[in-house]
């Protein structure tokens, strides 16, 4: 039992690409890096030619973000870019929205109450869960250092 088990590790380990740590990790760098720089030239334009107030483009900037994310999963553009970038285009907020269209389109032919729906709270109710929770212990924690 034990030969074969050790014979099954080794065909595996033969039969797995060989990746470029250092090669993934300039690539990850650099494309996360170019998804950060998108989004800091959205808000370069939203708050410069444009001249949206600060607080608006604070919102109006991620939002965008996560609209470009989630477009170009539903084209199938992010896929090619993930597969390239690995964890950099994991990272930033695009990674947010591609894995939530990516769980939607996955389950859509089940239905979209029962497939898309479900599916898509699978996803980001954890993450709304604790970003609602997060944010709501910060704000107590400020109002409390106001008030004091």
């Amino acid at each position: 039992m034990k030969k074969n088990k050790n014979a099954y590790v080794l065909m595996t380990e033969n039969m797995l690409p060989k990746s470029n740590i250092f090669k993934d990790c300039i690539l990850a760098f650099l494309v996360g890096g170019v998804i950060c720089c998108i989004g800091q030239l959205l808000s370069d334009i939203y708050s410069g030619p444009l001249g949206i107030a600060e607080d608006t483009v604070k919102m109006l900037t991620p939002a965008t973000m996560v609209f470009l994310g989630g477009l170009l999963t539903g084209i199938g553009v992010y896929d090619d870019i993930g597969k390239v970038a690995g964890a950099g285009s994991v990272v930033p907020i695009t990674g947010f929205a591609n894995s939530i269209v990516s769980s939607a389109i996955e389950y859509k032919r089940e239905g979209y109450v029962f497939g898309v729906g479900a599916k898509l709270f699978t996803i980001a109710g954890p993450v709304l869960v604790f970003g609602i929770s997060a944010s709501v212990i910060v704000g107590i924690i400020y109002f409390i250092q106001t008030v004091i």
